[in-house]
């Protein structure tokens, strides 16, 4: 593991990255390919669908954050996820959290529907449905902690344990809580994923994904197929990337601190039926959080009562939270998870999973809290009697 902290290993000059004018901010190599001095001497960059310096150095710094021997940057969070399942030999048994996000449940189902794996969804809390999963051969166990949206938190030890006994990989979907906050890894995971689109970039306007191994073997590998199925990042993605990342830990701060003073307003209000927060006292996991994680994190969600209806009419009210599907930005945004980000999930597995149509996510971004639970009031105020 580094002795470096986050925020140093983030906001790192790297005059020796260009060799050329040696600048504090590194170069956008944008080249595909990349001169050989002869035919029979490959370069350590040759062409830039398999290698290329932005990627790598978002890779270095990214593989320092988790305490990882390295990784592979994608095109986006999904591909990334795609990535880790390419991993896995054919008709594999792949066990997944039942509340895990909508892109990740509609991924490993289409596999599964094509043959290409099988699949079994259970409550990560629940360690006795685990074990029952893990009575049948195994390829990877898929944790995501804490989970979207319900923010439920899996024991990443125990789990990452009853993996490897089983014989299986274990992958943990770090996006929410970014290496600043949770080191699966050291936990116990082989293998550690991010949307980089989300936090890490923070800034809303690229797509990309890392996943990172705890095994050189296990790099690898999963650089083998990131080449083999052109799932690598573009140099661009990459390098914008790595400039959003330098101010992760400021961002995540303000975030979070916000997030966690509107968790606890929101829990006050007689409107609310529960808030759904790690950071607070009452939630059914705060403790396993507190031990786990560095911080409760910027993302939260709740429900108001009154139903569906009434959860309409109270993002109607909202001027300055803004209705979309995406988190982790500067922006504070909220969602309806049944509608939006798990409508792939059917009916039948979101209700099993408790994503309920009047569920509320808010993702806090670095506005003043201040002006988000002005807006929260005006929420609250279209809501009516």
């Amino acid at each position: 593991m580094t002795t470096r902290k986050p925020a140093t290993i983030l906001a790192g000059a790297r005059p020796d990255a260009d060799p050329g004018l040696h600048g504090v901010a590194p170069p956008l190599w944008a080249s595909d390919t990349f001169r050989w001095a002869t035919a029979e001497e490959k370069p350590a960059y040759d062409y830039g669908r398999t290698v290329n310096p932005n990627r790598d150095m978002l890779a270095d710094v990214l593989a320092e954050l988790e305490g990882a021997a390295g990784g592979a940057i994608t095109g986006s969070g999904q591909s990334a996820a795609l990535l880790a399942l390419l991993l896995v030999p054919g008709d594999a048994h792949v066990v997944a959290p039942h509340d895990c996000y909508g892109g990740t449940y509609r991924l490993i189902r289409g596999l599964e529907e094509q043959g290409r794996l099988s699949a079994t969804f259970v409550d990560m809390t629940d360690i006795d449905a685990l074990g029952r999963a893990l009575e049948r051969e195994t390829a990877l166990v898929w944790i995501e902690t804490p989970s979207n949206p319900l923010l439920r938190v899996t024991d990443i030890a125990r789990v990452a344990g009853l993996a490897t006994a089983a014989g299986a990989l274990s992958i943990a979907d770090n996006t929410l809580p970014t290496p600043l906050r949770q080191q699966p890894l050291a936990l116990g995971c082989d293998l550690v994923f991010h949307s980089t689109t989300k936090a890490i970039n923070g800034h809303g306007d690229l797509f990309g994904g890392a996943l990172l191994a705890k095994s050189p073997a296990l790099v690898e590998k999963l650089q083998w197929w990131a080449n083999a199925a052109g799932l690598y990042a573009g140099a661009r993605d990459a390098w914008e990337t790595l400039r959003g990342a330098r101010t992760l830990s400021l961002r995540l701060n303000q975030a979070e601190a916000s997030a966690q003073r509107i968790a606890g307003w929101l829990e006050a209000r007689p409107e609310i039926e529960v808030v759904n927060y790690p950071g607070l006292a009452g939630h059914p996991d705060h403790d396993l959080a507190a031990r786990q994680q560095a911080g409760p994190g910027f993302m939260a969600s709740f429900r108001v009562k009154g139903g569906n209806a009434t959860a309409s009419r109270f993002l109607t009210g909202l001027r300055l939270i803004t209705l979309a599907s995406s988190l982790g930005g500067h922006s504070t945004l909220i969602c309806k998870p049944a509608s939006m980000t798990h409508r792939g999930m059917p009916p039948e597995a979101q209700a099993e999973a408790g994503i309920t149509p009047d569920l509320l996510r808010l993702s806090v971004g670095i506005e003043e809290a201040d002006d988000l639970i002005a807006d929260l009031e005006r929420g609250f105020a279209a809501m009516g009697g």
